[in-house]
């Protein structure tokens, strides 16, 4: 898959709602330095307690407040009672962790802690004075949103499913160089639990798959973490969001393009066998495991886009309406329905471009072999090629990986 490169920019819109302080206050009024107390003997109304101020760094309403920040509650004298800082975002509150110090004049932030860019925090705290009166603050400010932010662009989607080759991919739209810290930031569990490996094939391309096919009822948990990880120099992630999908049923099919069939198994069991017509003497089809990553009703074909053109430049090829078109590889090898070929071809002859094709109808039939096929598909479904005089597919091409050694795939992982 190639994406464009996407530059984003966020931009906060802040709604500040003050409903309160932390429980144990009868009142406050907003504002910078507003002080609340509790009642005095013989008194009906708050007392200010006198000399008593909440010092916040950052200031209320700052902004660009780098991640690596000056944080930080304090008090001249009396001591902090409660202090918390929260990260706004997505109504999922995030505390930050921090301690006062044992004079109880300041709270920081844990070491090594980080604030997240782009993003929204309040500040909220209570002090004592040296009489027992308390005061109370609320302050909020913005973090820096960076000029570069990265995303990775993902297969498959959220809560589909899947057959049991499918290959969790991302597309970054801008090259990682910081391998290690993304990798780890993406975070893949299944139940049953088994172990994923990612592998890179460059800066941009990152794979994800177990050792063996997935086993069918797998339910697999992708949880993202990239925001605020510096994928490159100045360059930070941007996504936060976890994505679930389910293992169907085991579906293989097995293409002989010697003897033009495939074989098209179901949890192990033969379904039927469908004669197919591959890669002609010009343009042979790949050997090897392919996945099946795109299932499109009908789709134009055109052989220009795949470098397929003769001596004038003008494609070999231009069909409009490919009907149940199921995409294998990135460069264009695709199994799909084919109505323009004499019927007599399928099971005798290999004519393609290096796709496999299956007999249709002009507008696809669903009685057709294609369409028996095609409503019987998964994304993830396997389709083998066997005994084609091409080479063997990359495993970068398309979702290709079963065709590399555990081995081979472990070695390419920023964290093995």
């Amino acid at each position: 898959m190639s994406n464009a490169v996407r530059r984003t920019r966020a931009t906060l819109a802040v709604a500040v709602l003050w409903t309160g302080l932390l429980a144990g206050l009868t009142g406050c009024t907003g504002g910078t330095g507003s002080t609340g107390g509790d009642p005095v003997a013989g008194d009906d109304k708050p007392r200010a307690a006198p000399g008593d101020t909440i010092r916040i760094t950052p200031a209320d309403g700052a902004g660009a407040v780098p991640a690596d920040g000056r944080l930080e509650v304090a008090v001249a004298s009396g001591r902090l009672e409660r202090v918390k800082v929260t990260r706004i975002e997505n109504a999922q509150p995030a505390d930050v962790p921090g301690t006062v110090t044992p004079d109880g004049l300041t709270w920081r932030p844990k070491p090594g802690t980080r604030l997240a860019l782009a993003a929204k925090y309040s500040v909220d705290a209570v002090a004592l004075d040296a009489h027992g009166r308390r005061s109370a603050r609320h302050t909020t400010f913005t973090t820096v949103v960076p000029d570069h932010r990265f995303i990775g662009y993902f297969t498959p989607e959220n809560r589909s499913t899947v057959g049991i080759g499918m290959i969790v991919s991302f597309d970054f739209n801008r090259g990682i160089r910081n391998r290690a810290a993304v990798e780890r930031a993406i975070r893949i569990t299944s139940v049953p639990p088994v172990e994923v490996v990612g592998h890179w094939f460059d800066a941009e391309r990152l794979d994800f798959r177990p050792r063996e096919y997935w086993k069918p009822g797998t339910k697999v948990t992708v949880d993202m973490r990239l925001r605020d990880v510096e994928g490159a120099a100045g360059v930070y992630g941007i996504q936060s969001k976890t994505v679930r999908f389910t293992v169907g049923r085991s579906q293989i099919s097995l293409v002989d393009a010697r003897e033009r069939t495939m074989e098209v198994r179901r949890d192990g069991r033969l379904l039927t066998t469908l004669p197919v017509t591959t890669g002609g003497r010009k343009t042979r089809t790949y050997n090897g495991r392919m996945v099946v990553s795109e299932m499109l009703d009908v789709t134009r074909m055109n052989g220009a886009t795949v470098g397929f053109t003769d001596d004038d430049g003008k494609s070999e090829y231009d069909i409009k309406d490919v009907p149940h078109a199921m995409r294998l590889t990135t460069s264009g090898t695709f199994l799909h329905g084919n109505y323009w070929a004499d019927p007599a071809v399928f099971g005798m002859r290999n004519v393609s471009h290096g796709c496999i094709g299956l007999r249709d109808e002009k507008g696809g039939s669903q009685d057709s072999p294609a369409g028996w096929f095609f409503d019987r598909t998964l994304v993830g479904d396997v389709v083998e090629v066997v005994n084609s005089p091409d080479r063997t597919v990359d495993p970068w091409n398309g979702l290709s990986g079963w065709n590399m050694g555990w081995k081979e795939w472990k070695a390419g992982s920023a964290l093995h």
